[in-house]
């Protein structure tokens, strides 16, 4: 099938996809650690003969998007993730030897790690490549086949994706289609071996019950409103710079985007003064500067501008940071925007935000801001800002989240040897690093016996020698715990 016959495949054009792979498979399906390295260093030198044009892509899928920022966020942490498996993949593949118990006595007990067959992946459009591909880079490593769906708000870039992919990889190695929701629904009930979604956790639900009728595990990256907790003794004007950063990037369209503030509340003003100035002099310009992205589609940015509309009319106080006045109507761009005296029902608190706005809400003790994060469903990420360490575990042991940054915002995802996924409503599932490999393997235990069979001396008739002196070594062995 040809590139251009990907863009819109049917249900039909997508089992034969899929039927390919598996066959493809079945034909061989233990890849060794060269094999599965070489399509790795496939990957990597695709990245970089097309980096350049991976930014530009993006950039005219969000009519505006740095350069710097596909790099820093995209490409660099897959060139990343490459080497974290090429350098490890030894290691994780080999068998683990484990405890044999005396009941199955003499044996050699081991777990083996055996890829799962062809992996799906489900790509959203605001980090459409290192979404695509980071998953991608873990199935490989594990030793699976990969087919991918690309984001239709993000055409450009799935286009050429689907290109890069068609020339380094076989159809029945990896594979990327494009198409509307109808081809996304399509692709969703297909029976993979294991199911990537990133997006929404509305759709993902969806995507999971599809995923049920195939018995297909999933692995949901999903969102949901990732807060920000600044301890008292910790100088809010440096939170405030750290936080900026993190919102700033992609202009806050990121699942793991600091979604709301809680600072004290005689900090609040020193920190919107703080985050301001950061903003206005990272932003000295919107609608013409290269370094700001814009919103994806004009109907996300309707929904954006809806939230501060709702806020306004709810008694919120909105403040746009906008240095030079410009007017944005007509174009993408939106200001990055604080709200105060953000309420519970207002949508800028219901809805993960998904964009830049920042609702920064005062608190009088930290447990009641803590109590606030709880009430809560479980966020994606959670960054805490208190150089005391000791306060900082407490946070820890006393939340749930996918994912934590003290002192920082977003970096735990470029962290390649820790896990990266959700909980409860943000997702389920990890992948990067040793995680994302057993995601992407059958852990598959083995029992090995040699000639020797104690079993037999064991077997009825019960009353046997043997048996007795086992139950009396256990008997030893297991007694009442005091």
């Amino acid at each position: 099938m040809t590139v251009s016959a990907l863009n819109a495949p049917d249900a039909s054009q997508l089992e034969a996809l899929l039927a390919r792979q598996k066959k493809a498979f079945m034909d061989s399906p233990a890849p060794t650690r060269q094999q599965r390295i070489q399509r790795l260093d496939r990957l990597h030198n695709a990245l970089l003969d097309h980096r350049q044009a991976l930014a530009d892509a993006i950039s005219q899928d969000f009519s505006g998007r740095p350069s710097a920022e596909t790099e820093l966020a995209e490409i660099m942490p897959l060139l990343e993730g490459i080497a974290y498996y090429r350098k490890r993949l030894k290691r994780l593949m080999k068998p683990q030897r484990r405890h044999a118990p005396l009941t199955v006595m003499p044996a050699k007990v081991e777990v083996h790690f055996q890829p799962l067959g062809v992996v799906g992946i489900v790509v959203p459009w605001n980090f459409p490549v290192f979404l695509a591909l980071s998953p991608l880079i873990g199935a490989l490593a594990a030793g699976n086949r990969v087919m991918l769906k690309s984001s239709e708000f993000a055409p450009a870039t799935g286009r050429l994706l689907q290109t890069i992919l068609a020339d380094n990889f076989s159809a029945d190695e990896v594979c990327m289609v494009g198409g509307d929701v109808d081809v996304a629904t399509a692709f969703t009930q297909l029976p993979f071996d294991h199911l990537v979604f990133t997006g929404s956790t509305q759709v993902g639900r969806i995507v999971m019950r599809a995923a049920a009728d195939n018995l297909t595990p999933v692995t949901l990256e999903l969102g949901g409103k990732s807060p920000a907790i600044i301890h008292p003794d910790f100088p809010a004007a440096e939170a405030a710079r750290r936080l900026a950063f993190g919102k700033g990037m992609n202009a806050g369209q990121i699942c793991v985007s600091p979604d709301y503030v809680l600072c004290h509340e005689d900090q609040v003003s020193e920190f919107v003064s703080a985050f301001s100035a950061t903003v206005e002099k990272a932003y000295p310009t919107l609608t013409s500067n290269q370094d700001y992205t814009a919103i994806i589609s004009d109907r996300q940015k309707q929904r954006l501008e809806g939230y501060l509309e709702d806020a306004r009319a709810k008694g919120a106080r909105v403040i746009p940071i906008n240095p030079a006045g410009e007017d944005v109507s007509g174009t993408r761009k939106m200001p990055m925007t604080l709200v105060l005296n953000a309420t519970a029902d207002m949508l800028v608190m219901r809805e993960e935000i998904f964009g830049p706005i920042l609702p920064v809400l005062g608190y009088r003790h930290l447990e009641q801001a803590l109590r606030q994060v709880r009430q809560r469903s479980r966020p994606l990420a959670l960054y805490y800002f208190d150089w005391d360490k000791k306060r900082a575990n407490h946070i820890l042991q006393h939340t749930h989240s996918g994912g934590v940054c003290i002192n920082d915002t977003l970096s735990h995802v470029a962290a390649d040897d820790i896990p990266f996924g959700g909980i409860g409503d943000s997702g389920m599932g990890h992948y990067h690093g040793k995680e994302g490999f057993l995601t992407f393997s059958k852990t598959k235990g083995v029992v090995r016996k040699g000639r020797i069979n104690l079993a037999a001396m064991v077997a009825p008739p019960w009353g046997n020698t043997l048996f007795r002196l086992m139950m009396a070594i256990n008997a030893l062995r297991f007694r009442h715990i005091k």
